[in-house]
């Protein structure tokens, strides 16, 4: 089945859990496929295993560090120089931090990973996203934004630091960015989702750098859905003629999730918007 020959696309962090499972998929239905990640030596280890699997000759692999600007612009420049279309980008890379750390560019590594780097990156790419629509964009959430606040005058959160609340904050503005962009996005023929991926079993907690939370995912195992079953969601999204010009919408399962009144807050998520606009350099009314 080649239904995605001729598409070309973007899963960040495809070198394990979700992202790689995304990737894989959307290799064995024929697409060329970016995997954008963080360690050479580990993409290089997925790349392999993802083509033993497809025999697919177009999966490829760039260096994409969504903890950096500079790193995510390099990615950007190289990617618009090899490719002329981009029909699906899939926002997956993602990061769990039990204790606070800064980036090189001075913000809580949390929040850059999970919510400023995908935001860069799309923005980076939206020209090339809009000369190639239909295109799709799909982001990663988590249904701990459930946990999430706001604070629009302490965004990044500074004060005491509460791993799982952090986490729970990114992956809400990640949600109502989704929704403010697609609606911004209206009449491009560029539509963009957001995805709830479940209770998955993937390295994001092992990787957290605490061993109790580390305890905790194992513990926690055989209660959670693989990573390829939750990936199944993104694919669908990615490939799907059912969700063509689809937008703004939240899936689980691959089907529409209404999500809590918070994230739906039209006030609140063009106010995040223009935060983020100066936060990133990139201009508000695009």
């Amino acid at each position: 089945m080649e239904k995605m020959k001729g598409k070309v696309c973007i899963v960040t962090g495809g070198n394990s859990g979700i992202g790689k499972e995304t990737a894989l998929a959307l290799a064995g239905m024929g697409a060329t496929v970016v995997m954008a990640v963080r360690n050479r030596e580990r993409g290089e280890k997925a790349l392999a295993e993802i083509v033993a699997k497809t025999g697919s000759k177009n999966v490829f692999l760039m260096i994409c560090d969504m903890s950096s600007f500079e790193s995510i612009r390099f990615f950007a420049r190289e990617f618009r120089a090899k490719y002329k279309r981009l029909d699906v980008l899939v926002n997956n890379a993602g990061a769990f931090v039990y204790k606070r750390q800064t980036t090189a560019d001075g913000y809580e590594r949390t929040f850059a990973v999970n919510y400023l780097g995908p935001v860069l990156l799309t923005h980076e790419l939206l020209p090339l996203l809009k000369s190639s629509a239909p295109s799709r964009i799909i982001n990663i959430s988590s249904g701990i934004y459930r946990a999430g606040k706001l604070d629009f005058g302490n965004l990044q959160g500074e004060g005491k630091y509460r791993s799982m609340r952090k986490y729970a904050n990114a992956k809400l503005m990640l949600m109502m960015y989704t929704y403010e962009l697609a609606r911004r996005l209206e009449g491009s023929g560029v539509t963009a989702n957001v995805v709830v991926p479940g209770f998955v079993r993937t390295d994001l907690g092992k990787n957290s750098g605490s061993r109790l939370y580390s305890l905790s995912y194992k513990i926690m195992s055989p209660f959670q859905i693989s990573a390829k079953k939750s990936a199944e969601t993104p694919v669908h999204l990615a490939s799907s003629a059912e969700v063509a010009g689809v937008t703004g919408k939240c899936f689980a399962k691959c089907r529409e999730k209404a999500t809590f009144q918070l994230s739906n807050d039209l006030k609140n998520q063009k106010l995040l918007w223009e935060a983020t606009a100066e936060l990133l350099g990139f201009d508000p009314t695009r």
